[in-house]
């Protein structure tokens, strides 16, 4: 039973670690979208020497190339551990009714009952921003291949509405999981004080919605600059 728990235990915290790593990596990757809107503002939305064109630029340096298998990595084991540990805790507890009932945790939000369905859905919508993005840019670099123009890939992709409605659905869903994954992953460690635990919660919010913002900002900002330049 002792060996159990602490494997149980292993794993929530590799889980956390892995979900800590994926947070910094969307702080920086928003960030760098962030830039094409402070080049709508500078008059350097589309130009060579653009602030959002340095960031594409950075990401394309061969160490980054060689962080993309560590980060592929790094998604497989979050999504990996996330899926073994509904599957634990669900059996461990009775089933679905019973985990609802019995887990404080569960019980606490909306997003902290459905982090699984919330995971299958920003895992599916992965595979779709993959395609429109990491494929036609950081994927060529990595092979040999010649990148698309980062600009055009934004107003291209944004400019149509329906694909602007997916990519905001996916940043509510991403939003949600990342409001209950910062403070749990904290959590996961032993930070779980009554005190300290409100304190996560606030910051959890806080930062998730930075992330997002950056995100949206970006988004939003391209579907306009594409109907500008139509």
């Amino acid at each position: 039973m002792a060996n159990a728990f602490h494997y149980s235990i292993g794993k929530k915290v590799i889980q956390a670690v892995s979900g800590a790593f994926l947070i910094i990596f969307l702080l920086l990757h928003g960030t760098i979208n962030f830039f094409s809107v402070i080049d709508s503002f500078t008059g350097k939305f589309g130009a060579a020497d653009g602030l959002f064109m340095k960031g594409c630029e950075f990401m394309a340096l061969p160490i980054v190339d060689i962080m993309v298998p560590v980060l592929a990595l790094g998604f497989l084991v979050h999504i990996g551990y996330g899926i073994y540990l509904t599957w634990y805790n669900n059996k461990a507890r009775g089933g679905y009714k019973r985990y609802e009932v019995a887990s404080k945790a569960a019980a606490d939000s909306w997003s902290a009952k459905n982090m699984f369905v919330l995971g299958i859905v920003i895992l599916g919508l992965l595979f779709f921003h993959l395609t429109h993005f990491w494929a036609k840019m950081q994927l060529r670099d990595f092979t040999g291949g010649v990148a698309e123009d980062p600009y055009v890939l934004l107003t291209t992709t944004f400019g149509r509405w329906w694909v602007l409605v997916i990519y905001l659905i996916w940043f509510v869903a991403i939003w949600l999981h990342l409001c209950h994954g910062f403070w749990s992953m904290f959590q996961s460690v032993g930070w779980n004080n009554q005190i300290w635990m409100k304190r996560l919660k606030v910051i959890g919010v806080i930062v998730a919605t930075l992330i997002i913002l950056l995100f949206v900002a970006a988004a939003v900002n391209a579907f306009l600059q594409a109907k500008m330049i139509i």
